[in-house]
Order: C-alpha cells, then sequence, then structure tokens
C-alpha cells in the first residue's frame, strides 16, 4: 500500500486559508483560488488550486450566496445577475449563475408574471 501524500506546510496553510474564507463569505472555485493566490494572500496557485480541490463545496449554493449579498445593496435583472456572476471577477460558470438567479426569485421571466398596481 502506497503511503498517503504528506501535506506541504504551504498546502495546509492554503486550506485552512479556503476554508476561512468560505466559512464568512461566498466565492466560485475560480474566485477562490484567485483570491488564494492573490498578492493578498500570495500562496502559489498550485497550492491553493491543491486546497480548493479538497473542499467539498456546492459552488451553486455559493453562487446563491453571492447573489443575495449582491441584491442587499443593488437591484439587478436576472440577466445582469447572471452576467456579474459569470464576470472574471466572480468566476461562477453559467450553469451556477442561473441557478443563482433561480434561487433568490429571478426566475425565466417566460416562467414568471408579475403583477403591477398603481
Amino acid at each position: 500500500e502506497e503511503p498517503a501524500e504528506e501535506l506541504t506546510v504551504a498546502q495546509a496553510n492554503a486550506l485552512g486559508s479556503a476554508e476561512d474564507y468560505l466559512s464568512f463569505s461566498a466565492f466560485s472555485k475560480k474566485g477562490l483560488v484567485n483570491q488564494l493566490s492573490s498578492d493578498i494572500e500570495g500562496y502559489d496557485k498550485a497550492d491553493a488550486e491543491w486546497a480548493v480541490e479538497q473542499l467539498d463545496v456546492d459552488w451553486k449554493e455559493q453562487a446563491a450566496r453571492s447573489a443575495e449579498s449582491y441584491l442587499e445593496f443593488s437591484s439587478f435583472s436576472r440577466s445582469g445577475l447572471i452576467n456579474q456572476l459569470t464576470a472574471d471577477i466572480e468566476g461562477y460558470t453559467k450553469a451556477q449563475a442561473e441557478y443563482a438567479a433561480d434561487a433568490v426569485g429571478l426566475g425565466d421571466p417566460f416562467c414568471i408574471h408579475v403583477r403591477w398596481q398603481a
């Protein structure tokens, strides 16, 4: 039996940082790797990618959390929210962003009818 691969200190620290970030904010997989390997955190990109791969995360739920955060301070159309979530700065996939839009009540406009009253 092969011995388990030992973690480097950098990998262990990157994993701890990734878990810390997710405990207080929502991130896409790509966004979390970028945060960990940014000048602020300074982890090697390979260590950041390794750390994020170790996490058991529902990335669609992370997208929904991000969507909720955006809607707390600004208004978005469905397409605008999806565009925001899939922009490079956020990094969610289109499927994750569409899930998030549905989760916050911005479902497909062909399925939801809103009645405006004066």
